[in-house]
């Protein structure tokens, strides 16, 4: 990949971990464990989530997910990007330079995968338009909870929660969404940790926990 991206991941003290896949497959789950497992062993963690972890990204969040009418693909990339570009520069990087390991559900990688694959917007487009809002931040590590879109929406819908707007697309929607970021992650394997969701809560927390220890240890 290209230098200047990889300059980046390194110059912070901190450590940026990113958790991705589709609705359905555990992400808080993993990411409260491992975020408690962190905590307990003495380390400052910034839990986050994309989009809307931000103030401005709530209104943003809101814009996307819950008003009424469509979103032109452009502009919804676009939107994702602007909530992308404020939570890097006021909530993630901030925590990475004084050494803190954040931990986002979700992020440029979710862009890629669902408005690329998912919106027929050029994936290579999507992408460096997020690359401009982040100013090139990569995670140090992107753990992506594999499961086939079928299983993951059959446990979605055994929680009851009213779906947002994304949440209410076809099956073959998020099956495209997962094959995206399968490919994202055999294309960039130093960066990415691809977990089988149909495994065990414990098995699956102990892989994380695994490469987060390599990865603390540098």
């Amino acid at each position: 990949s290209d230098p200047k991206e990889q300059v980046s991941m390194s110059v912070h003290g901190g450590l940026f971990i990113s958790v991705e896949g589709i609705d359905g497959v555990g992400k808080s789950t993993q990411i409260s464990a491992l975020v408690e497992h962190l905590t307990a062993a003495g380390r400052e963690v910034v839990h986050t989530f994309e989009p809307g972890g931000t103030e401005l990204g709530q209104e943003i969040r809101h814009l996307l997910l819950h008003r009424k009418g469509d979103v032109a693909p452009r502009a919804e990339a676009l939107l994702y990007a602007a909530d992308r570009a404020h939570h890097v520069a006021t909530k993630i990087r901030p925590a990475l330079e004084r050494g803190a390991v954040v931990v986002t559900d979700r992020y440029l990688d979710s862009s890629v995968a669902y408005q690329g694959a998912g919106r027929a917007l050029d994936s290579a487009e999507v992408r460096a338009l997020s690359m401009f809002a982040v100013e090139n931040l990569l995670p140090d590590l992107t753990v992506l909870l594999d499961l086939p879109a079928e299983q993951a929406l059959a446990r979605r819908a055994k929680t009851g929660q009213e779906p947002d707007r994304l949440e209410r697309e076809k099956v073959e929607f998020f099956e495209a969404v997962r094959q995206a970021y399968l490919e994202m992650a055999a294309r960039e394997p130093e960066r990415w940790l691809v977990i089988d969701a149909s495994a065990s809560i414990e098995v699956m927390q102990e892989q994380i926990r695994d490469r987060v220890k390599q990865l603390l240890a540098r």
